[in-house]
């Protein structure tokens, strides 16, 4: 791919031309401790962006300032056009933003309909008392439009599957005016069904015209929803692309990095044995030696070790001395 090529694809994945929301060199100082340097990002209507990164690498610290839990000390923050700094998550409820966290922010012990209205109940009267027929029927047929059909919406929100209770958030969110909705790590502690649920109604809230951000560690559930791809390592942003620029394998990748692989290769020399393990890694740091494919906006793309693999390995190895006597 020539240099020209490269710098147009760049320039195309970040183009912010009627944003909900854009982020140019965004940076969080708390004190001398820098949690996050130099992030460019947009978010527009009827798209998914995701947010990749492990542990540590500046995810929360991104979504709390897009969310108003924390002003951002560099950079230019726009929501639709107009530059802010957001001081409260009020502010940005008010300008159409809203987080879902990972608790969810629910009572469990609370019937789904009343979780639904938490802190915005609807009131009927010249004495203020709850509106409780038109609340039980807003959430239901507003669940239906996400395609979640509860028998009772009386139920207490705790007897929902952790699927289904973020597709109560994700809807509560919508109902209440979102233009853009932050969505952190909804399926981390979800199994494999219940995380594909989250994902459909992921691409729900797309479909209805939402700009979706949505935070994970897990580039096998952020690919088949997301249309750009933000990764974050440290602080730092260490790719930005479009979909069509950047394969599962090269997302991936980019996440593991051959440093790491290569740290942990090291490590298992020095402990001995895993002789299976220490062939898979090798395997994959020649991947990251040579790549196959060429990332549009970043350069190489790196292989990466597959975690099943890696255990497969490790347990054949187990095995081995098992039967050898050397267990």
């Amino acid at each position: 791919m020539t240099t020209a090529t490269t710098a147009a694809s760049a320039a195309s994945a970040t183009s912010g031309s009627g944003s909900l929301i854009q982020l140019r060199g965004v940076a969080k100082h708390y004190g001398n401790i820098i949690a996050l340097s130099g992030v460019d990002m947009d978010v527009d209507a009827g798209r998914v962006t995701c947010v990749l990164g492990d542990n540590g690498a500046g995810k929360s610290t991104l979504i709390k300032i897009i969310a108003g839990r924390h002003e951002h000390s560099e950079g230019t923050f726009k929501i639709d056009g107009e530059e802010v700094t957001l001081r409260s998550p009020r502010e940005a409820l008010d300008r159409g933003i809203a987080a879902v966290y990972q608790d969810l922010a629910v009572v469990p012990l609370m019937p789904v309909w009343r979780n639904f209205f938490l802190g915005s109940e609807l009131t009927k009267g010249p004495f203020g008392s709850l509106d409780v027929a038109r609340m039980r029927e807003i959430t239901k047929n507003e669940l239906l439009e996400m395609g979640i059909d509860l028998r009772d919406v009386d139920q207490p929100i705790g007897t929902l599957s952790g699927g289904e209770r973020q597709c109560v958030a994700i809807a509560r969110a919508v109902y209440f005016g979102a233009k853009a909705l932050i969505l952190d790590e909804p399926t981390a502690a979800l199994g494999v069904k219940q995380s594909g649920v989250v994902l459909r109604y992921i691409l729900a809230a797309r479909d209805r015209g939402l700009g979706v951000i949505f935070i994970t560690h897990n580039p096998h559930h952020a690919y088949p929803v997301g249309d750009r791809f933000l990764l974050l390592k440290r602080g730092k942003a260490i790719g930005y692309y479009r979909k069509d620029n950047v394969t599962l394998e090269e997302l991936t990748a980019q996440m593991a990095g051959g440093a790491e692989l290569a740290e942990l290769a090291h490590e298992l020399e020095q402990l001995g044995g895993h002789t299976s393990v220490l062939e898979a890694i090798q395997e994959a740091e020649v991947d990251v030696a040579a790549p196959e494919h060429t990332s549009p906006v970043t350069g190489p793309a790196t292989g990466a070790l597959s975690l099943d693999e890696v255990a497969a390995a490790d347990a054949a190895e187990r095995a081995r001395r098992t039967k050898g006597g050397d267990a």
